[in-house]
């Protein structure tokens, strides 16, 4: 009998697949083969190139490019066996009655297909993407080396634009995430207003990249990284002082006895949503397959090893199942670690004692104010961001690169 090749999903650095693998061909009965890749070269990939693929695990605010390439087919929520347990955060918007969507990209403006194969919030028999892991983030500072206590003296984004961090500062490069945290702190701080700050104009983009660029000619901004392994290591060296941050690098971080703190801005989190698609060449067996890999994705158990790298998962009472009560309590409630957690990789990161911050999920899924975002004006921003992570050459004429 001829052996059926290997499912394909192209991912981020979001899906700990060295530790899914095994797990997945196991529980599924067929093969796995991962490619992974930065956010933008990843979303290149799926437009361009969907026959390289089955599955594009990627994030909602990344989808409209590969929706309007016809790269993916609508899922049949009738095949998802576990729809009804999926959170409020993205099937309604948020995450109970009294949160606020946030701006920008909230996932349940793209989740359901309509007739005319559009993406809207209005609810239908199939999806676009099948939500999966996400998360919350603001900025992170190096308690050890600045001595600074986040929880009490840092409370807005503002804190990414002080001159007291002035060439001790990194930002994500992605346009679709590292500009709003550029964003949010320039609102913070006084220096610009947008209209909508989760869709700027191109007078917006220009005057907040004009800004950018100012800030770090004066030598604020020290670097720019694509990579949760690349802001774990800057902020490991002592260079980066403060920077956006990831969970991933976190935990990392608290595992090598760093002590570092990811910030609560009281304007809320810049929050994001994965998710999976299915590739529109998928038909017949390989379909069924797609699907066998959507439902085993939200059954639980893959929940709780992206649960160690500090991220949640749409389906978090099953998560819950295969969580340790003590790590229940801190990765999810909020609460107290009473006892040594690991991270995916088995090794300690979370001490007795620690508290996440935050709070619980639900505490933290209630404070968003904007998500990751592919703005009408992504192409004009994606000029202007390039101007900005330009890397200047040093003195012999060579790129100096952030890792």
């Amino acid at each position: 009998m001829r052996k059926s090749a290997p499912l394909r999903v192209l991912c981020t650095e979001v899906t700990p697949y060295r530790q899914l693998q095994e797990r997945a061909e196991k529980d599924l009965g067929f093969a796995l083969v991962f490619e992974q890749h930065d956010f933008v070269t990843a979303q290149r990939i799926a437009a361009t190139e969907p026959e390289r693929y089955d599955i594009y695990d990627q994030c909602f605010h990344n989808l409209d490019i590969v929706w309007h390439w016809r790269a993916v087919q609508r899922i049949d929520l009738e095949r998802i066996d576990l729809w009804n347990e999926v959170s409020d955060l993205t099937k309604k918007g948020c995450i109970n009655a009294s949160a606020p969507v946030g701006f920008g990209d909230a996932p349940v403006t793209r989740l359901y297909v309509q007739q005319d194969n559009s993406l809207s919030s209005a609810p239908t028999p199939h999806i676009s993407m099948l939500p999966t892991v996400h998360n919350f983030d603001s900025f992170g500072i190096n308690q050890t080396v600045t001595g600074i206590d986040v929880d009490t003296e840092v409370r807005s984004w503002a804190e990414l634009l002080h001159p007291r961090w002035r060439g001790h500062v990194s930002i994500v490069d992605e346009p679709a995430i590292g500009i709003f945290d550029i964003a949010l702190a320039a609102r913070a701080a006084k220096k610009m207003s947008f209209k909508d700050l989760g869709n700027m104009s191109i007078e917006e983009i220009d005057e907040l990249i004009d800004l950018a660029l100012e800030l770090k000619a004066g030598g604020h901004f020290t670097s720019f990284w694509r990579t949760t392994q690349e802001a774990t290591r800057m902020m490991e060296r002592g260079d980066v002082w403060i920077a956006s941050m990831w969970s991933p690098s976190a935990v990392q971080l608290k595992s090598r006895h760093l002590r570092t703190r990811q910030a609560v801005p009281v304007e809320g989190y810049r929050a994001w949503h994965g998710g999976l698609c299915l590739a529109r060449h998928l038909e017949g067996n390989r379909l069924d397959q797609g699907y066998a890999y959507l439902n085993w994705f939200i059954s639980g158990w893959p929940g709780s090893v992206v649960a160690r790298q500090g991220y949640y998962m749409s389906v978090p009472e099953r998560v819950r199942e295969h969580l340790r009560a003590e790590e229940w309590d801190y990765w999810y409630d909020g609460k107290e670690a009473r006892a040594a957690l690991n991270d995916p990789e088995g090794s300690p990161a979370i001490q007795p004692g620690a508290l996440r911050s935050g709070g619980s999920y639900w505490n933290r899924a209630s404070h968003i104010a904007l998500w990751n975002t592919t703005m009408d004006e992504h192409n004009y921003l994606v000029r202007r961001w390039a101007e900005l992570v330009r890397e200047p050459a040093d003195k012999n004429g060579l790129m100096r690169n952030a890792s």
